[in-house]
């Protein structure tokens, strides 16, 4: 069995692409998903799936939410590796301390032309960023939500992205990682 992060990209976000837990829940065991365990209702899931291609599992979400719910999500599927190896290599691990202003950006694949130089023209003094493969890692000590680098990250970097604060890629890492999923 293969161990997977789902994460969901603008579901239950101000009462818009509303999806209860249990009906995500009800789209991944169709795609054959079990031991899956889901943390706060933004889209993120954590289960075990003997499909080896993640792509594949992605699509078929994502059409099971719009043919059962009426919108399509985008859904980033990671490996267990992949959501370790992101924490392992955290650039900032100063701001560990401020998890809820230190943001993991997961990228749809690696970016071919980002456009670092204007990143760093729309950075406060107080950010810092760092792009390493397919994660964007942002500290915004000021918040993200007031931040012109966080708004544009995912134009400038020229690929699909979902973001998670620290806390929440921990927590999920976690989850992933518990005795009752690794069997």
């Amino acid at each position: 069995m293969n161990t997977y992060v789902a994460l969901f990209r603008g579901i239950n976000v101000g009462g818009n692409n509303v999806l209860p837990m249990k009906a995500l829940i009800a789209r991944l065991e169709e795609v054959g998903a079990i031991r899956i365990r889901t943390y706060i209702q933004s889209g993120n899931a954590v289960f075990q799936c003997a499909e080896k291609d993640a792509s594949l599992i992605a699509k078929q979400l994502a059409a099971g939410i719009k043919k059962h719910h009426g919108f399509e999500p985008h859904v980033l599927l990671l490996g267990l590796e992949a959501i370790t190896c992101a924490i392992a290599e955290n650039p900032f691990p100063d701001a560990q301390d401020d998890p809820t202003n230190l943001h993991l950006g997961f990228l749809a694949s690696v970016p071919k032309k980002p456009d670092l130089e204007k990143l760093d023209g729309l950075r406060k003094t107080s950010e810092r960023f760092h792009l390493r493969n397919n994660v964007f890692y942002l500290h915004a000590p000021e918040g993200v939500g007031r931040s012109r680098l966080a708004a544009a990250s995912e134009k400038l970097l020229g690929v699909p992205m979902t973001d998670r604060n620290w806390r929440t890629v921990c927590k999920i890492a976690e989850l992933a990682m518990e005795p009752r999923n690794l069997r």
